[in-house]
């Protein structure tokens, strides 16, 4: 007796080469999309340089607030270094006594370090300050008491306060000098310049998405037929927005090109008067630059909006050719 042999499962075997097919006809669209898009492009250069000069100037107006504001962030940290707390000693207190004051003050947890002046040394760094060493030098007593330069170890407002309050109890300390004025100014300056660059990167991020947009929703109307054909052969939407989407990431990533290369000619072109300017104060300071980091976030966010630009165009024409 004969046994009837299985049927081979011809679905299952044939399920694995063609979800390998459907992914291999998938990249090579991927891949011919992008280089068609990028010859779309070059054929018509001046046009579409003139579209990507408008997304680096949209792009630029951020990027070098942002550099202000992180050129600023160092200033700040600089300046945080140089707050400082002047505790004035009483006039009867002695060089020995004004050194156990110092050391008092060297031991408290919230002080980084102290720096002790003698009474002496006030008076010539006041004299060299004013250059009036001539006229002070008539002086039979010296007016100025020793004093000790703390460095607090949290430079902030409220903690120093809390430290000058804490200081002034001390025997020997008759006042203590704190100037907070400048570093509430310097951190209300710079949340107005973080909420300021916020609010541009919005608002120009949405003039990149416009410029890409128009762009793109014109590259539509010139494809219409063309486009109105491959759908009456079965065409989906992403095959139709696929060539789209690419050129849009093209304008996008040309426009972050040139930003960048605007930023860097623009900082060539300043950083010798801001050198100069800074060296007539006595200080160096040189224009921040786009690192490796910030120039990858810069060409990612341009190459995004101008792809999230053509999708909208792209998706708004289809839907208008759905509802027809």
């Amino acid at each position: 007796m004969r046994h009837a042999s299985p049927t081979p499962k011809r679905g299952a075997q044939s399920h694995a080469p063609q979800a390998r097919s459907r992914l291999r006809a998938w990249a090579r669209h991927h891949r011919a999309m992008l280089v068609d898009s990028a010859r779309r492009l070059v054929k018509q250069p001046l046009g579409n340089l003139l579209t990507m000069l408008a997304i680096a100037i949209a792009l630029v107006l951020p990027a070098a607030l942002w550099l202000t504001l992180d050129s600023a962030r160092l200033l700040d940290a600089e300046l945080e270094e140089s707050a400082t707390l002047t505790v004035y000693l009483a006039r009867e207190v002695d060089q020995s006594q004004a050194a156990r004051v110092d050391e008092a003050i060297a031991a408290h947890p919230a002080v980084m370090t102290t720096r002790l002046v003698s009474a002496e040394q006030g008076m010539a760094e006041f004299q060299q300050a004013l250059g009036l060493a001539d006229a002070l030098d008539g002086l039979e007593d010296n007016p100025l008491p020793a004093s000790i330069v703390v460095r607090p170890a949290v430079p902030e407002p409220q903690a120093m306060q809390r430290l000058a309050e804490a200081l002034e109890e001390m025997t020997g300390v008759d006042e203590v000098r704190l100037d907070l004025a400048w570093i509430e100014r310097l951190r209300h300056l710079a949340e107005l310049g973080r909420r300021l660059a916020l609010a541009l990167g919005v608002l120009f991020g949405f003039g990149v998405l416009l410029v890409v947009g128009n762009t793109i929703r014109l590259a539509v109307e010139s494809r219409r037929r063309e486009i109105e054909v491959v759908m009456l052969i079965g065409a989906t939407h992403a095959f139709v927005r696929r060539p789209f989407l690419y050129s849009g990431a093209w304008y996008g990533l040309g426009g972050g090109i040139l930003a960048l290369g605007l930023l860097t000619l623009g900082n060539h072109w300043l950083s010798l008067p801001v050198a100069a300017l800074a060296a007539s104060y006595g200080a160096g300071f040189s224009l921040p630059q786009l690192d490796l980091a910030g120039s990858t976030i810069l060409l990612s966010c341009s190459t995004l909006l101008g792809w999230l630009g053509a999708w909208l165009a792209v998706s708004r024409h289809l839907a208008s050719m759905r509802a027809r």
